[in-house]
């Protein structure tokens, strides 16, 4: 690590800023959001800048750089195009020990400026010490998504209750308890959803109720779905669940990278289900998730594909409801949508699909007792989850029921990961072209007329 990050103080300071284009105009905007009284120094100045510069009492001198400049600043920048300036600028400054920044040439510079994700008071500063600002700001880019605006607001709620918590807590290992729930928890979940009022509210009864809730702080679960495989397909909430959960429950359908991304520290318990063989039962899952949470635990309920949809996520919350636990539900990239996506193949069309339909492979008893006759008729495209194996009595069904034996077929086995691939014929030759092709799930079936556009359509690397 060849710089150390500081936060500088500038408020109300004198700050120099050598040059009066636009990169000066751009470091001047950083330096007044941190409340700095900036002089500029250059012959010429923008009008933009000049602007800034008497908005917030700086002072603009339209005269070339002197040594004498230096006087009274606490910091100084060098943003002009000449090199001899900017060289004279530094050695001065390294004279004084004054801390330089010298705009893209991080040789002359003692002090380099980050990339900058605001959200005050949380500020995050992100710097490749000169060697690739490119990169240092993808990097702040991610960090933006990442962090939604309320941030900001999560920690001035922090800041106006930092000294009552103080006192309520003399202790610090309690002092990080509390603030690890109420930053984590409801209180933080209503600040993103802007109901100020109410986070203010619950962080009182919070601190009202300190000293028997800290030792007995209820629970809460999320039952988040994890999408169909690509961990870039991950919503932004689930992603801050995910990171902030204490016990994570996930099942066979997410993917390795997708569980690399839940909390390191977070205990893991896995609850998949194959075909006939579930590692635990359904019920005893529902149960798992009420006493965790009873527990005071933070739980995640980490589902492939998207929770409500084939996922039997309404069965898990439904007994959470019954026993007052509190749970939030993220929606996640249904296998549906993410799978066809990615083989070239849209779920409707106005020339080949006018309606789609969701269907499991297999029902409650097993079967695949289905209503044939109504999923046989044309324009609509029929997208059968886990229904690898009963692919062949699923296509003599639908030609019993009168659909076209020519209707174009897909199998996409472990969509949207490295593994994908693409199986197409139709009803006739798929379930003859799979009898004889080794297939791994998790799979998904797509039938339609809009199957024909793949070869056409597709452009991810691994589907064919």
């Amino acid at each position: 690590m060849r710089y150390f990050p500081f936060f500088h103080d500038l408020q109300g300071k004198t700050c120099l800023l050598v040059g009066g284009g636009t990169i000066a105009l751009r470091k001047a905007r950083l330096l007044t959001k941190a409340g700095a009284r900036i002089t500029v120094v250059a012959p010429n100045i923008g009008a933009e800048l000049a602007k800034l510069i008497a908005a917030t009492g700086g002072q603009c001198v339209y005269q070339p750089y002197t040594q004498a400049h230096l006087n009274d600043a606490v910091l100084v920048i060098s943003a002009t195009d000449i090199d001899s300036v900017n060289a004279q600028v530094a050695e001065d400054c390294n004279a004084r020990k004054l801390p330089v920044n010298v705009v893209d040439d991080p040789s002359k510079c003692t002090i380099i400026t980050p990339a900058i994700v605001d959200r005050s008071p949380l500020i995050i500063g992100i710097t490749s010490g000169g060697e690739a600002p490119v990169l240092a700001r993808m990097v702040r880019s991610r960090l933006e998504a990442l962090l939604p605006s309320t941030y900001g607001l999560l920690g001035q709620l922090a800041s106006r209750f930092r000294d009552a918590v103080k006192a309520r807590f003399s202790d610090g290992e309690q002092r990080r308890r509390f603030w690890e729930h109420t930053l984590q928890g409801p209180v933080a979940e209503q600040v993103f959803a802007k109901n100020l009022d109410q986070a203010e509210q619950l962080m009182r009864q919070a601190l009202d109720g300190a000293d028997d809730a800290i030792d007995h702080m209820q629970g809460e679960v999320y039952l988040v779905g994890a999408g169909p495989g690509d961990p870039d397909l991950l919503t932004f909430k689930a992603l801050r669940l995910m990171q902030q959960a204490e016990v994570v429950l996930y099942d066979r359908l997410v993917s390795p990278p997708i569980l690399e991304l839940v909390r390191r520290d977070a205990e893991r318990i896995y609850v998949g289900k194959k075909r006939d063989n579930h590692a635990v039962p359904q019920q005893d899952i529902n149960q798992l998730l009420v006493d965790l949470a009873k527990q005071g635990k933070r739980v995640l309920r980490l589902k492939g594909g998207d929770p409500f949809i084939f996922g039997r996520g309404g069965e898990e919350i439904e007994l959470l409801a019954e026993n007052n636990v509190s749970f939030q539900v993220v929606p996640g990239i249904t296998a549906a949508s993410g799978c066809a996506a990615y083989s070239g193949i849209p779920l409707t069309h106005r020339d080949h699909a006018q309606s789609v339909r969701f269907v499991t492979g297999h029902l409650k008893e097993g079967s695949c007792d289905l209503p044939f006759t109504e999923m046989a008729s044309a324009n609509q495209t029929l997208v059968f989850y886990m229904g690898l194996v009963a692919l062949p009595d699923i296509c003599q069904r639908l030609i019993a029921a009168g659909k076209d034996p020519k209707t174009p077929c897909a199998l996409i086995e472990r969509g949207t990961t490295p593994d994908h691939q693409v199986h197409t014929g139709d009803l006739i030759t798929l379930p003859l072209l799979i009898k004889n092709t080794p297939v791994k799930a998790p799979t998904l079936l797509i039938i339609g007329s809009v199957v024909s556009l793949q070869s056409q359509l597709n452009w991810y690397k691994g589907s064919r």
